[in-house]
């Protein structure tokens, strides 16, 4: 029987957070590293921290990256999280210039060159949302919910796709949306009862044309 929600394990990112946090929710997750498994089912979580041309190698090089679109074009819901979010773009721009998975049209760029120079590079900590359009990922949370943050790299070009910002000295992206296809440039699994809800709004939420 196909796992109800797999979180990719394709050598980076903190998977038993995510998936601790899926049990306190009463959902099973299942932490799998096997691209059958991946592309059959219906909820995938991406995760992913360190280094965007690595962890995006590694993708590729696992199979996971086409395990990944042939679950999507079977129907399956998707959530990236930091720089699992990152990889959904068309490419980065961190130590280079780096190909995405091309699943939601933009890019990702330093904070730095958005930021004011004295705030400090990566940002950490927790930082209120603001929801430019709706989306059902935040059914169960308002506006100016807190979330954790620890990144130093943000997606630009992509407003059409936004569907929260933060302020850190500049307004950041911080989760988008393309059909079924979601990204969270927090980490819901560290955002207390606030994550908590917007992991449990993904679990509800129902399939929807890309």
């Amino acid at each position: 029987m196909p796992d109800k929600i797999a979180i990719i394990d394709y050598g980076v990112g903190n998977l038993f957070s995510l998936q601790s946090s899926f049990s306190a929710i009463g959902e099973q997750a299942q932490v799998t590293g096997d691209p059958a498994a991946v592309a059959a089912a219906e909820r995938l979580v991406l995760p992913g921290v360190g280094a965007f041309a690595d962890a995006a190698e590694r993708l590729r090089a696992s199979g996971m990256d086409r395990a990944l679109r042939e679950a999507l074009d079977r129907g399956a819901t998707l959530l990236g999280v930091c720089l699992g979010m990152q990889l959904l773009f068309d490419e980065s721009f961190e130590y280079g210039r780096h190909a995405g998975l091309g699943l939601i049209p933009g890019a990702v760029r330093p904070i730095a060159e958005m930021i004011p120079p004295e705030l400090k590079i990566p940002h950490i900590g927790w930082n209120a949302l603001r929801f430019p359009r709706e989306s059902p990922l935040f059914r169960h949370i308002r506006e100016g919910d807190h979330v954790y943050f620890v990144h130093s790299y943000a997606a630009v070009d992509c407003d059409e796709r936004v569907i929260a910002t933060t302020d850190y000295g500049a307004t950041l992206t911080a989760a988008v949306q393309r059909g079924r296809v979601f990204g969270c440039q927090f980490h819901p699994e560290k955002s207390g009862d606030v994550g908590l809800r917007i992991l449990q709004a993904f679990c509800e939420l129902e399939a929807a044309p890309c």
